[in-house]
Order: C-alpha cells, then structure tokens, then sequence
C-alpha cells in the first residue's frame, strides 16, 4: 500500500512539471496564471500526501 502512496506522490510531482511548463510556453497569455495555480496545487498535493503517508507508516510501525 506504501508503493502505492510513494506512486501517487511521484505523480502530483510530475503533473506539476507538466504545468509549469505549460505555464512557460504560453507566459504573456491569460491562461499561464491559471497553470501556475494548477502547479502549486499539485505541489501542495505532493507534500500533503506525503506528511500523511508518513503519518501512517509511523502509527503502524508503532503497533
């Protein structure tokens, strides 16, 4: 179930590359700011996920 985390993790990471580079092509124009907020979101998604990913491996590592 870890791998599982670790892999959706890894994903919010690269749909945030993916927007922000999408935010570089199309810069002057109305809609990069709205890649930019989509970037930041899936990077708070990367490390929200991972402190509660962690969270649980510490409780059931306690057990």
């Amino acid at each position: 179930m870890n791998k599982v985390g670790r892999i959706f993790e890894i994903g919010y990471l690269f749909v945030g590359v993916i927007f922000g580079y999408e935010a570089y092509q199309v810069w002057g124009e109305d809609k990069s700011y709205v890649y930019l907020i989509l970037m930041a979101l899936a990077v708070f998604m990367f490390f929200f996920r991972r402190k509660f990913r962690k969270k649980r491996e510490d409780r059931f590592n306690q057990n």
